[in-house]
C-alpha cells in the first residue's frame, strides 16, 4: 500500500517509535495520523490527532476504534520492556503477566477492533512492531522475549486470515533502539528515524517480514545453518 494518503493509527505514539511513525507517515504524504496515548496533551501538530488509549483496557481500545474509523494503516507499536536477573528469577511469573499485557494481549486487542474498519476501508495494511528477541532469547530479557515470540506467532496467524479481506500484515523486527527504554545502556542502537522510515518503505514494498538491522537479519538467516545464533549466541548481542 502507498503511505502517500494513508490513515495511520499508531498506539504508543507519544515518544521514541511511535512518534517516528507518525513523523515519517506525514512527511511521505499521509492523510492524517491517529495517535494513541494514554494522556492526550493539548500539543497540536498538524495532521497528528492524539487519542486515548490503553491497550491493556478494552473498552478503551473500542472507544478508540468507533474513533478512527477511516484508519488504513494500523501499527501496533505499544510494548513495554522490564529486565529479570536471570530466565530463572522468582519474579518472571509476574513480570510476565505484566508484559504479555501489554505486548501480546493488547496487540491482539487493538488487532481485532479494527481489522472490520480495514476491510471497510478496502484492506489496508498492519505492521506488528517485534524485535530480535523474537528469536534471540537474553535471559536479561527472557519475559519480554517470550512475549515477542508470542505477537510473532500471532501476526503469522492474523497475516493468513487477513488476506481474505486484502490486509497486508507485516512483523517488524529490529534490534536495540535508541528510545527510553534502553536509556542507560551501552551497545550499538538503531535510531527510531530509522526504523520508521525502513517500516513504511517495507509496506509500501509488500514485505510481509521486515528485517531492519544487520544483527536482526544475520539471527534470522541463520535459521538455516546448525549453528544457528539462538542456540550459538554470540559474546556480545
Amino acid at each position: 500500500m502507498e503511505i502517500q494518503n494513508a490513515v495511520l493509527f499508531i498506539t504508543g505514539a507519544n515518544r521514541g517509535l511511535g512518534l517516528a511513525f507518525a513523523q515519517e507517515a506525514l512527511r511521505r504524504g499521509a492523510k492524517k495520523v491517529y495517535a494513541g496515548v494514554r494522556n492526550p496533551t493539548e500539543t497540536n501538530t498538524p495532521g497528528i490527532v492524539q487519542v486515548k488509549l490503553d491497550v491493556t483496557d478494552a473498552a478503551s481500545i473500542i472507544a478508540a476504534a468507533k474513533q478512527c474509523g477511516d484508519t488504513t494503516l494500523l501499527i501496533n507499536n505499544a510494548g513495554i520492556a522490564r529486565l529479570n536477573s536471570s530466565s530463572l528469577d522468582a519474579s518472571m511469573i509476574d513480570l510476565s503477566r505484566e508484559i504479555f499485557e501489554t505486548n501480546y494481549y493488547g496487540t491482539i486487542l487493538v488487532s481485532q477492533a479494527f481489522a472490520p474498519i480495514l476491510a471497510k476501508n478496502g484492506g489496508g495494511a498492519v505492521i506488528n512492531v517485534l524485535s530480535d528477541a523474537t528469536w534471540f532469547s537474553r535471559p536479561m530479557l527472557a519475559a519480554y522475549s517470550a512475549s515477542k515470540s508470542a505477537v510473532w506467532s500471532f501476526t503469522n496467524a492474523l497475516r493468513i486470515e487477513l488476506r481474505n479481506q486484502n490486509t497486508a500484515v507485516s512483523g517488524l523486527h529490529v534490534s536495540f533502539m535508541d528510545t527510553d527504554m534502553t536509556s542507560g545502556f551501552e551497545m550499538k542502537k538503531t535510531s527510531p528515524q530509522d526504523v520508521a522510515q525502513a517500516a513504511l518503505s517495507g509496506i509500501e514494498e509488500g514485505k510481509e517480514e521486515i528485517l531492519v538491522d544487520d544483527f536482526t537479519k544475520a539471527v534470522k538467516q541463520s535459521f538455516a545453518s546448525e549453528k544457528t545464533i539462538y542456540l550459538n549466541p554470540p559474546e556480545i548481542a
